[in-house]
C-alpha cells in the first residue's frame, strides 16, 4: 500500500534541514499579516508550497486536507494561502462552510480592518503592488488586480448554482477561470463518503447536494485547488482513511497543540451543588482571575460559558441568574468563603483540588488585596448584571449578536457570559473563555465509551482551551503557557480552563476518557490514568503472540490503582450550611479474583475488548474465560489497589466491585492495545 501523503512529507522534511518546509515561504509573505505566524502554521504553509511546485506525484485539480487542532490558527494558515497563491496567479477564492456563524467570523477575519481579529496587515503588499481583499457576489464581477472571494454556506452554495438568480453564482463562473475552494470545518462534505447503512434518506439527499455540487465546481478546472481545513475529519473511518491518503498534507492534531503549550490546561471541577450555587462559584473564581490580570496591568476580561441541554433550559436559567446575582447577599459570600476555607484546610482529597482550594485562594487574595465582600458583592452585581449576559440559543441569530461572541477579547465587549446550548460547538473563537458551567446532569456512555454528547462536551473543551495571549516581560512568549514548571505561581489559574459540573465521578471519568481521545489529557506510554490515579508502566515491549502464555509481564507486574470519592458530599452539600468532615483516605490491596468471579464476568461482559474469540487471537494459549479469570497467568495475578473510607474498603458493595473490576479492566485493554504484538 502506498505511503500516506502526509508521511511521505514527514520523511522528506527529516532528511533536510529543520526549516526545510519553513524556507519555501518567502518572508516577505508574512510582512503582509497582522499576526506572527507560529512554527507549525509555517510549516503547514511551507508544505503547501513545495507540494504545489516540487512534488513530483501531484494530482490535476489539486485537493488538499489541513488537519490542524481547534484553536491553532487555521483561518491564519488560510490567510498566508490567499497571499500566497495571488503571487501565483490566483485571484478567485470561495470559501464555504456548514455554518453561518462562522461565515461572519470569517468576514471580520478577512475583510474588517477595524476588527480585532482581522488577520492581514493595514497594507497588502504583493508583487510591487497594493492588493485588496473584496466580497463579491459572483466571479463575473471579480477584478483582477484583487483577491476577490465568495462567501458561502454549503447548503446555500448548493442552493444558488442549481436555482440561479440575476448576478448570483453560476457553474458558468467556473469553467474559464482557475479557482481555489477553501472549505472549513470541511468534515462536514464528507457525508457522502460514509456510504451505505450509515445514512438515512435525508442524509443521502444531504449528501448528493453537498459533496456532489463541491466536486463538481472542483473539476471544472484543471488548475483549480480545493484545500479543506478541520479539527475533527474521521479519519479512523475506512472510506475517510482512504479518501484522504494521498490529501493530507499536514496533520497537528490536539495532543500535539497542548503538549506545545498552545492551550489552557483543563481542570474538571465537581461540586456537589444546585446549579445556581455552582454557577456562583465560577463567577468568583473569574473575578478571581479579572483582579490577578488588573493587578499585573493585563486588560484581559474572563468570560463564562453557561451550558445548558435545551433551549428552554437555558433560558430558565438565564432568568435565575439574573434573579440570583440580583439578590445575592453578602451573607452567601461569607458561607462560600468558610466552606472554601474548610475544604482547604484538607490537602488529601481523594482527587486532589476539586475548585475548593483555588476559591480559597480567591478569597484570600480578596483579603489581602483590601476588597471586602460588600465590595466583591457589588462588583458581582455590576459585572455580571443582565445588560452583560447574552444568550445565544435560538438557530438564526442576528449578526450583531454573532460579532458580539466571536469579539468578546474587544476592550469594548463588556458581555462577561454567555448561555448556550450547543450554538456555539463549532466555528466559536474566543481566548478568554475561563469557564465552562455544565448546568444538566446526565451521561450517555455506551459499553463504556463515552457517547456522543460527551464528545461534544470535550470538544467544546477544546476549543474554549485556547491560550489566552499575555506575558510579564519581553523574554516570555506571548500565546504559549509559562508556569507549568512554576504551579504556585498566582497566574497560573488564568492559564486554566475549569470546566464545572455537578458531582457524578463516572461522568467525570468518561469526560476524561473523551479528554483524551481528542487530546487534551495526555496518552503517553510511560503513564496511565485510571479514574483519577497515575502509575508508571514499563516500556512498550514487542511480543509474538504465539510466545506468549500469559499477559505480558508489564501488565502482571504493574498495580492498578483505583480511587472512590469518599461519598461525604452525596450525603450533605459541599457548600451547605453545616460542617461536613472531610474524609481521611486509606488503601487496600487486591488481588483481582478477590472481587469475585461473577464480578469480573460482567464486567468483562461490560467491554469488547473481552470477548473470548477476542482474547484468544490476542492470547492463543488461552483456553477458557475461567482460566483468564483465575490463572496467575492472566487476570489471578493482576493486582490493585484501592482508595476510599475505612468503612468502604472493609465491606464492599458488589456495585463498587463492579466498578473496581471495569477501571482495572479498561486500564489492561489500553495496555494490551499499546503492546506491540506480532
Amino acid at each position: 500500500m502506498k505511503q500516506p501523503l502526509h508521511q511521505q512529507l514527514d520523511e522528506i522534511g527529516a532528511r533536510q534541514n529543520a526549516g526545510f518546509y519553513k524556507d519555501q515561504v518567502p518572508a516577505t509573505l508574512y510582512q503582509n499579516l497582522r499576526y506572527s505566524a507560529r512554527p507549525y502554521q509555517q510549516e503547514a504553509l511551507g508544505r503547501f508550497a513545495w507540494i504545489l511546485h516540487e512534488f513530483p506525484e501531484k494530482s490535476q485539480p489539486m485537493q488538499l486536507l489541513f488537519h490542524m487542532a481547534t484553536g491553532s490558527g487555521k483561518t491564519l494558515v488560510m490567510a498566508g494561502l490567499l497571499l500566497y497563491l495571488y503571487e501565483r496567479g490566483y485571484r478567485n477564492f470561495l470559501f464555504f462552510v456548514n455554518s453561518s456563524n462562522i461565515i461572519e467570523k470569517t468576514r471580520e477575519n478577512f475583510l474588517n480592518r477595524a476588527s480585532s481579529k482581522y488577520l492581514f496587515a493595514d497594507s497588502i503588499s504583493l508583487a510591487g503592488k497594493r492588493v485588496r481583499i473584496r466580497e463579491v457576489e459572483n466571479f463575473q464581477e471579480a477584478s483582477p488586480e484583487d483577491i476577490n472571494i465568495v462567501f458561502s454556506t454549503i447548503q446555500g452554495l448548493h442552493s444558488r448554482l442549481n436555482t440561479p438568480r440575476e448576478n448570483s453564482l453560476t457553474f458558468d463562473d467556473f469553467e474559464e477561470q482557475k479557482l481555489v475552494l477553501l472549505s472549513d470545518e470541511a468534515h462536514h462534505i464528507n457525508a457522502e463518503t460514509k456510504k451505505g447503512s450509515e445514512l438515512n434518506a435525508e442524509e443521502k439527499e444531504e449528501a448528493i447536494s453537498w459533496e456532489g455540487t463541491v466536486n463538481r465546481i472542483f473539476q471544472a478546472h484543471p488548475d483549480n485547488l480545493l484545500l479543506e481545513f478541520t479539527a475533527t475529519a474521521d479519519l479512523a473511518h475506512p472510506e475517510i482513511a482512504r479518501k484522504y491518503s494521498q490529501k493530507l498534507l499536514f496533520d497537528y492534531p490536539l495532543r500535539q497543540f497542548r503538549k506545545d503549550g498552545y492551550s489552557k490546561e483543563v481542570k474538571v471541577l465537581q461540586a456537589d451543588l444546585p446549579a445556581f450555587e455552582r454557577a456562583l462559584q465560577a463567577v468568583v473564581l473569574s473575578q478571581y482571575r479579572r483582579k490577578l490580570f488588573e493587578r499585573y496591568r493585563k486588560p484581559i476580561k474572563p468570560v463564562l460559558l453557561f451550558k445548558s441541554k435545551t433551549i428552554k433550559d437555558s433560558h430558565a436559567f438565564f432568568g435565575e441568574f439574573v434573579q440570583g446575582i440580583k439578590s445575592l447577599k453578602k451573607g452567601r459570600l461569607e458561607q462560600l468563603k468558610r466552606n472554601a476555607a474548610q475544604q482547604a484546610g484538607d490537602q488529601q482529597l481523594l482527587f486532589g483540588d476539586d475548585g475548593s482550594h483555588t476559591l480559597y485562594q480567591a478569597f484570600r487574595y480578596f483579603e489581602q488585596e483590601g476588597i471586602l465582600l460588600e465590595n466583591l458583592l457589588a462588583e458581582l452585581q455590576d459585572d455580571f448584571s443582565e445588560d452583560k449576559l447574552i444568550s445565544v440559543n435560538s438557530k438564526e441569530e442576528s449578526e450583531q449578536k454573532q460579532l458580539a461572541i466571536n469579539s468578546l477579547e474587544d476592550e469594548q465587549n463588556a458581555y462577561r457570559a454567555v448561555f448556550a446550548v450547543d450554538k456555539l460547538n463549532e466555528g466559536w473563537d474566543v481566548l478568554n473563555l475561563f469557564d465552562i458551567v455544565r448546568l444538566y446532569d446526565t451521561r450517555d456512555a455506551k459499553n463504556g465509551k463515552p457517547g456522543k454528547t460527551t464528545m461534544s462536551e470535550a470538544q467544546l473543551i477544546g476549543r474554549g482551551a485556547r491560550y489566552c495571549p499575555f506575558r510579564l516581560e519581553a523574554s516570555q512568549p506571548l500565546d504559549k503557557r509559562k508556569f507549568d514548571e512554576k504551579p504556585t505561581h498566582e497566574l497560573r489559574v488564568c492559564e486554566e480552563l475549569y470546566y464545572h459540573s455537578a458531582y457524578n465521578p463516572r461522568y467525570v471519568q468518561e469526560l476524561h476518557v473523551a479528554l483524551e481521545e481528542i487530546g487534551m489529557t495526555p496518552e503517553e506510554g510511560e503513564k496511565r490514568n485510571v479514574s483519577g490515579a497515575r502509575g508508571t508502566v514499563s516500556k512498550v515491549q514487542r511480543h509474538r503472540r504465539e510466545d506468549l502464555t500469559g499477559l505480558p509481564r508489564t501488565i502482571l507486574e504493574h498495580v492498578y490503582e483505583v480511587r472512590f470519592h469518599t461519598g461525604y458530599t452525596q450525603s450533605s452539600p459541599v457548600f451547605g450550611t453545616s460542617a461536613v468532615p472531610i474524609a481521611k483516605a486509606e488503601s487496600r490491596l487486591y488481588l483481582l479474583p478477590e472481587l469475585g468471579q461473577h464480578v469480573i464476568r460482567k464486567a468483562m461482559s461490560r467491554l469488547p475488548f473481552y470477548q473470548f474469540d477476542s482474547l484468544q487471537k490476542k492470547l492463543p494459549s488461552l483456553r477458557s474465560v475461567s482460566e483468564f479469570i483465575a490463572s496467575e497467568a492472566y487476570l489471578g495475578g493482576v493486582q490493585l489497589k484501592a482508595t476510599g473510607r475505612p468503612e468502604q474498603l472493609q465491606q464492599l458493595t458488589q456495585e463498587e466491585k463492579l466498578y473496581l473490576a471495569q477501571q482495572v479492566l479498561e486500564g489492561i485493554a489500553k495496555a494490551m492495545a499499546k503492546e506491540q504484538l506480532s
